[in-house]
């Protein structure tokens, strides 16, 4: 099978690259190494697939239509897995014309292309921010999300019912697969788990928005790599689906594990959460389990330790 896969060198992506090559899939991979954090890191994440022969990557611009209607038209991918979006609620609040344009232009980019080139399926990242301050726990796909935190949230939501409306008038099968803050080895590092462990290890003041409180769904990477290509290898018609671990841990059981971890204690330093922050995000992810056959195996403790031994060796640089 041959895959466009838009992210191709993120945190996410880089290591789906890896393991779709590993059972003998073509990798198509779109990335714009843009300076949202340093590109010398995506070009880290991309040297073991880019010593395989059936991955070919292109430095493009998911918000470049020309260029991607080129680069498809060569290829001639049959799936498309689109990863590529501006992330971060909080970056998003201060550049939200740029994240329309990033996450709902190009993703509207890419339906058009799909759409035009007839391509089998189309499976795309949502987020669990859509959420939002959801009351009920777990976050089931048929809540209501129709009170976004950030815009960044807004645009995820939008790519969602971008998605059901090519799928509604021209047929496209279409997954949207909504993330539980993964992290793991290539976390990226704006992600809470990496800003912790470095605020430790270089003996800074650690940021804490609120008192740790906060409860998260963290997903160890392998885990979601696995629901993706479940995802891939299933072309339903149209269907939002939670990838999740479905346990939770405050920001403080983070910490602890970081301080176990190097053997250090946190300066923390207390702020206020911004209003785009909910205190809980927890996936139900039994649609997950019987559609993708979907079982996240990996517990928060173990995935921190795999972060851990990235992070020694390749995430303080």
């Amino acid at each position: 099978m041959k895959i466009l896969l838009t992210g191709a060198a993120g945190f996410i992506g880089s290591n789906l690259a890896e393991r779709l090559l590993e059972r003998g899939d073509r990798v198509i991979g779109v990335d714009s190494f843009n300076d949202y954090y340093s590109p010398a890191r995506k070009e880290r994440n991309i040297v073991n697939a880019g010593r395989q022969p059936g991955y070919k990557l292109y430095r493009t611009d998911i918000r470049d239509f020309e260029k991607l209607q080129t680069i498809i038209e060569q290829e001639k991918p049959a799936k498309i897995c689109h990863l590529a979006a501006m992330a971060n609620p909080r970056y998003s609040m201060s550049h939200p014309l740029l994240y329309e344009e990033v996450n709902v232009r190009g993703t509207l980019n890419l339906l058009e292309l799909a759409r035009q080139f007839e391509i089998e399926h189309f499976v795309f990242a949502s987020s669990s921010s859509v959420y939002a301050n959801n009351p009920k726990t777990p976050f089931s796909e048929t809540d209501q999300v129709d009170q976004p935190l950030s815009p960044y949230a807004a645009t995820k939501r939008s790519t969602e019912l971008l998605a059901y409306t090519y799928h509604h008038l021209y047929k496209l099968k279409v997954t949207a697969l909504r993330f539980f803050t993964a992290y793991g080895p290539r976390n990226r590092p704006d992600m809470a788990i990496h800003l912790f462990t470095s605020a430790i290890d270089r003996g800074e003041p650690l940021k804490l928005f609120g008192d740790g409180s906060a409860r998260r769904d963290w997903t160890f990477v392998g885990d979601t790599v696995r629901g993706i290509m479940a995802a891939l290898d299933r072309p339903f018609e149209y269907e939002i689906i939670n990838l999740g671990n479905s346990h939770t841990q405050t920001e403080m059981d983070l910490i602890r594990a970081a301080e176990a971890a190097l053997g250090k204690s946190a300066n923390i330093l207390h702020l206020a959460r911004p209003a785009t922050e909910p205190a809980i995000t927890y996936a139900d992810i039994s649609k997950a389990q019987r559609l993708l056959d979907y079982h996240p195996a990996t517990p928060f403790l173990e995935g921190y330790a795999h972060y851990f031994e990235w992070y020694q060796q390749e995430g303080r640089a």
